[in-house]
């Protein structure tokens, strides 16, 4: 239980920086986010904000794929420092362009060391939420210093 309470006080204040280092041009209006390229340029097929804030907030965790294109961000499995025989994965779905609670998806895998190796082990439903919360709070950021810093 208090391994829980910690990945959730993790998440809330996890990361003010996006390990993305992609050059991005972003609609403030829209959310909508253009990545430019030697070709051109790219809009992802997400809401620009969640994708950011979800990379801020999981930023503290390590990242085995990011497709900005189909919204899908899955974490490598991640063992914190305090419970080294307890890691957690995490895969988040973005499915909207605006800017929505229901416009994300997020399902959370916990496993804990046995004899016999890495368990399945069940997730407080809490987790999830508390992420979800997590990165709603920082895309609502990361909008409103775009709409002042314009």
């Amino acid at each position: 239980m208090r391994a829980y309470i910690l990945l959730a006080c993790g998440l809330l204040l996890a990361g003010c920086g996006s390990s993305d280092d992609k050059q991005y041009i972003q609609d403030s209006d829209t959310g909508s986010t253009a990545i430019s390229s030697e070709s051109g340029q790219r809009i992802l097929g997400v809401n620009s904000y969640l994708w950011h804030a979800t990379l801020d907030t999981l930023s503290f965790m390590p990242l085995q794929s990011e497709d900005p294109f189909g919204g899908v961000i899955i974490t490598d499995w991640y063992s914190s420092p305090q419970t080294p025989a307890e890691r957690l994965k995490v895969t988040v779905y973005i499915l909207d362009r605006r800017l929505r609670a229901d416009g994300l998806k997020i399902a959370v895998f916990r496993q804990t060391k046995s004899n016999e190796g890495w368990v399945d082990v069940a997730v407080n439903p809490d987790t999830a939420t508390k992420l979800t919360d997590a990165i709603l709070t920082r895309a609502r950021e990361l909008r409103l210093a775009t709409k002042t810093n314009n």
